[in-house]
């Protein structure tokens, strides 16, 4: 059953008492990848493997998102700015022992590419917080798998 969490705000993602924060470049244009963050919500399964549905809700002010092991996460969306950056909070989970989570998106122009920077901030409970911590590299594999297979994506080369 879905638990609300602490409504936060959009600098949560500076302040957090967890923030994993994980980078990787790709060939494919700022623009292109904010449209897959933002636009093709549906499609974060396709590129995200951790992701198994998303769906916009409330006219696209929010979302709905399933992960693997079941957990599912209700969020709002903080910022979307183009091309530049896209964050959002989870205002529902089943997650145990989360208390607040933020997650935001920044592109910044990297050569013909994007440096793709992702922030996951986050409040838990002491087990939580100590759970994200030893997950913090398979999390950081996760981002770079999902953000190349998103490259290839975008740009159809098969490399």
């Amino acid at each position: 059953m879905p638990r609300r969490l602490r409504s936060v705000e959009i600098d949560f993602v500076e302040s957090a008492p967890l923030r994993l924060v994980f980078a990787a470049e790709v060939s494919a244009a700022p623009e292109d990848v904010y449209r897959a963050l933002a636009d093709d919500v549906p499609g974060w399964p396709d590129w995200f493997t951790a992701v198994t549905s998303a769906r916009p809700t409330e006219d696209g002010a929010g979302r709905e998102v399933r992960l693997r092991g079941g957990f599912v996460i209700h969020e709002t969306i903080m910022a979307a700015e183009p091309g530049k950056r896209y964050a959002y909070r989870a205002d529902r989970t089943n997650a145990p022992g989360m208390r607040a989570l933020l997650e935001e998106w920044r592109l910044t122009p990297a050569g013909t590419g994007t440096r793709v920077r992702w922030t996951f901030a986050a409040d838990g409970s002491a087990p939580f917080r100590f759970t994200l911590r030893l997950a913090r590299s398979g999390m950081g594999r996760s981002f770079r798998d999902a953000v190349r297979k998103l490259d290839r994506r975008l740009t159809g080369s098969a490399a």
